[in-house]
């Protein structure tokens, strides 16, 4: 397995229980903290063309900048360069935690997913 980029906030219950389950899988990486070091809009941009997923879900939607921004209404007329230059702007909106390899981009935990891409 290639090295991995774990994305996290450290305070973040699900980011937590993320790491503990690389921990206990021996599972080696690159812990980053996403306040500290927000990704960037080059980098955002390449892992969402790599994942092929839809951008909204690099969105933290239920985050409370999310909420106070209204950008469940704003992000539909927004366009998808608008869209990931806005992520860049601060890692409290991003989706958490974010694991990033050269097979996959993860976003969140789900235990089952991250079985089957990173064992």
């Amino acid at each position: 397995m290639s090295k991995i980029l774990f994305i996290e906030y450290p305070k973040c219950t699900t980011c937590q229980k993320a790491k503990k389950w690389l921990d206990e899988n021996g599972i080696s990486y690159d812990s980053r903290h996403i306040k500290e070091e927000n990704p960037t809009y080059a980098e955002l941009k390449k892992w969402y063309r790599q994942s092929g997923m839809e951008l909204k879900k690099f969105f933290n939607t239920s985050g409370l900048l999310y909420k106070s921004m209204g950008l469940k209404e704003k992000l539909t007329d927004m366009t998808e360069d608008e869209q990931l230059k806005l992520l860049a702007t601060d890692g409290m909106l991003v989706k958490r935690p974010l694991v990033i390899t050269d097979k996959a981009i993860l976003i969140g935990f789900r235990e089952r997913e991250w079985e089957d891409k990173l064992k």
